[in-house]
């Protein structure tokens, strides 16, 4: 229970009351207070009218000895100067003067009188008072209305109010609670959803809502996030199924050799064997270490980088390969490439580039750094078997290897080109493959922004 009351919907509830229950209590009291203005002015107006009227009466001498047009609630009287009542209305007919009060002056003046006598009783009036001459010398003039009614009035809508503003207020929280309660059953639906949703079967998704609303546009989102965890789920157990396969098979390979060496110690020839062995471990250690290169690439966030040229590392790695190749790396057309970045990561993809191209050349490897469009752009090419477009995408997926010819040729662990693109989105660049401009082989063309 005490969870229900902590919940969106109790807490968004109990606001709307609050609110709404301000509201309507200030509403309340101002309606009050604007009534019983609006009634007392009203009445002002009439005794104001009556009193012009019955000076106009004292100065004509056509004055009444009882007044008549007095409501029903209110009260008239005219006193001379010496405090006789020369005229009232019927109520206090044949009573002394309601007051010894004199306004002087020409202007009419108000007061509240208490006390005043009405038949047999006694109420409270708004009287207004004006001194006027008659032909038998000065009189004041008192007309005034009862604020019983005024009070009676206010005292009924006040009740009113009383008993209709929580009747409201408790037909707007429960309308609140039903509307808020709809509104949210379906974000409460998918949150079951989502927690019944584990590691081990993230195909499922949530039931989106066929509006268009917000509640809609969240279960699109929070498919769309599923959608995503699948998929790199999927892609993980992909690539510990390659990994796994690809270790094993050098794994088995330097087994076998060692138990027919060590079945056949005599007829074994160790020193060839153990260069073998060592050729292959060290093919199994550059493969652990590309795969420790995604494993850390995948995590990293935020390297700092610094102003690297881009055509210092392809010399470099150019200058490296001629060493070990009978192949002719031309760098001809090399120049000024300035980017933003880490140096040792611009340096592995370069050197994928090449060992690829190089694999895979029949005479030539051909090497341009230029700039293209606000971006440093790198075409690593070669005369080789090229690659068919069915496969030019998948050949950047880890352990991907295509079904053409240049694929059977090369061998390797399908890493390096896949790390290529991965250190090349990390620079915010891209990496594709392009027709060769020679018509034979194929280039892989590198583009990193130019940046300040």
């Amino acid at each position: 229970m005490a969870s229900d009351m902590r919940s969106v919907r109790a807490r968004t509830t109990a606001l709307a009351a609050l609110v709404v229950a301000a509201a309507l209590v200030v509403g309340a009291v101002g309606l009050l207070v604007t009534l019983r203005a609006s009634l007392v002015r009203s009445d002002d107006g009439l005794s104001r009218a009556r009193v012009q009227d019955l000076a106009s009466l004292v100065e004509s001498g056509s004055l009444p000895v009882e007044l008549r047009d007095t409501s029903d609630d209110g009260v008239g009287q005219v006193v001379d100067g010496s405090g006789h009542v020369v005229a009232a209305s019927r109520s206090i007919s044949g009573r002394g003067p309601i007051s010894d009060w004199h306004p002087g002056g020409e202007r009419m003046q108000v007061r509240t009188l208490h006390g005043v006598p009405d038949d047999s009783e006694t109420e409270t009036y708004r009287v207004w008072a004006l001194e006027a001459r008659g032909r038998d010398g000065p009189v004041t003039i008192y007309v005034g209305t009862s604020l019983e009614s005024v009070s009676e009035t206010i005292t009924t809508l006040r009740t009113s109010l009383v008993i209709g503003v929580p009747v409201l207020l408790l037909v707007l929280v429960a309308v609140t609670w039903s509307v808020i309660g709809r509104a949210l059953r379906p974000v409460d639906e998918m949150r079951s959803e989502v927690a019944a949703i584990s590691h081990e079967d993230l195909s499922r998704r949530v039931e989106a809502p066929r509006d268009n609303d917000e509640v809609g546009r969240l279960a699109v989102t929070m498919n769309d996030m599923l959608g995503r965890l699948e998929a790199a789920s999927l892609r993980e157990r992909e690539f510990v199924a390659d990994a796994s396969h690809e270790l094993q098979s050098p794994l088995a390979s330097l087994r076998a050799q060692l138990e027919v060496a060590l079945t056949y110690p005599d007829h074994t020839e160790w020193a060839p064997l153990a260069r073998e062995l060592l050729a292959e471990s060290a093919e199994m250690e550059a493969l652990v270490r590309d795969l420790l290169f995604l494993s850390r690439e995948d995590a990293r966030q935020g390297d700092p980088r610094a102003h690297v040229d881009l055509d210092d590392i392809v010399l470099e790695e150019a200058e490296r390969l001629r060493a070990s190749t009978t192949l002719t790396i031309d760098t001809a057309l090399v120049s000024a490439g300035p980017v933003l970045g880490r140096r040792s990561d611009l340096a592995r993809l370069v050197r994928n580039l090449l060992e690829n191209a190089v694999a895979h050349a029949v005479s030539t490897v051909t090497l341009r750094v230029d700039s293209d469009d606000g971006a440093t752009r790198l075409v690593v090419g070669d005369d080789g078997p090229g690659v068919a477009l069915a496969d030019r995408s998948r050949v950047f997926e880890r352990f991907g290897r295509g079904d053409s010819s240049r694929d059977r040729i090369s061998g390797g662990s399908g890493l390096g080109l896949a790390i290529a693109r991965k250190i090349a989105e990390r620079h915010g660049g891209t990496l594709g493959i392009e027709v060769s401009s020679v018509g034979r082989g194929t280039e892989f063309v590198l583009r990193i922004p130019i940046r300040d």
